[in-house]
């Protein structure tokens, strides 16, 4: 009883810790929001404009709610007299093949510098991730006067073939693999597994975080992509919306609302892959790096 009574006030002292006023971090807190209202404010522009007049759009000081909401320029982007509806589809189009091709070529060669053991394999990674100093725009010729004799200039194949080799989806999947243990892979090997069913059913799950990642980027890089279609492509029916939206300029006039309405249209598919992978990207950014 008496070793009941002392151990009493020991207990009842450990009274949890007042949460102290920090004025830093509170100041801290405030500035980041200041920047991120700051680099939101485009996008609200962007949107509000999208709904305005042409003579409403640089008009100042700005007006961020349209005095007359006009939704006739969403219609008339995608009812007008271009064929918006067939532009987005060929974007999601090259983008979705692309995308999945780019995973699947990218795991691939990235398992193979990662868990295979072969003479010459880490020369043969630095060898490959040299070729990144490379400007693309130097491979621009070569790779139109192969696509002619190809047969493929002109064709959605001009996009998705090359997008779907990137090496830099082989070095973020590659850094990812090397840190899942070798015993997982070894012990797979000695139950009779071979390396495709490795790949697809050990390393493909655990690289989750890192898959997600390399298709937000990709997915966003493919979307916007400007330069290609506009050098493979000639047909207007065939354009992405990219280059699609240039249809909207012309000798006499920019239609800045049109273009801001379609540009709000398109990024509707990236703020929703974003959205739905947000919380693997970073994961898997961090963990690419921890292993070398």
């Amino acid at each position: 009883m008496g070793q009941l009574l002392t151990a009493l006030p020991a207990a009842s002292s450990k009274v949890p810790p007042r949460k102290t006023f920090e004025p830093v971090k509170i100041l801290l807190t405030l500035f980041a929001l200041g920047i991120g209202l700051f680099m939101v404010m485009p996008l609200v522009w962007m949107i509000s404009a999208s709904l305005k007049s042409e003579v409403e759009v640089f008009q100042y000081p700005i007006r961020w709610i349209p005095e007359t909401i006009r939704w006739s320029n969403y219609q008339e982007v995608w009812a007008g007299m271009y064929p918006f509806g067939i532009f987005y589809l060929n974007s999601l189009k090259v983008t979705i093949i692309s995308v999945t091709g780019l995973l699947i070529t990218s795991s691939l060669a990235a398992y193979s510098f990662a868990k295979l053991d072969y003479p010459g394999r880490d020369f043969l990674f630095v060898a490959y991730l040299s070729t990144m100093m490379i400007p693309p725009q130097v491979l621009l010729v070569p790779r139109f006067i192969l696509f002619r004799q190809f047969g493929i200039l002109n064709t959605h194949w001009a996009l998705i073939l090359p997008g779907i080799f990137i090496i830099f989806g082989v070095f973020l999947l590659r850094q990812f693999f090397s840190t899942i243990p070798n015993e997982l892979s070894e012990s797979a090997l000695i139950d009779g597994a071979s390396h495709l069913t490795i790949w697809s059913r050990i390393i493909m799950p655990l690289a989750k975080p890192a898959l997600v990642s390399l298709l937000i980027v990709s997915f966003v890089w493919r979307w916007n992509d400007y330069e290609e279609p506009l050098i493979f492509l000639n047909t207007k029916e065939l354009f992405t919306i990219p280059v699609a939206m240039t249809l909207f300029i012309d000798e006499f006039e920019t239609r800045y609302s049109l273009i801001m309405a379609a540009t709000v249209s398109a990024i509707l598919p990236v703020l929703v892959v974003f959205l739905a992978g947000q919380r693997f990207f970073v994961q898997g950014v961090v963990t690419s790096g921890l292993k070398g």
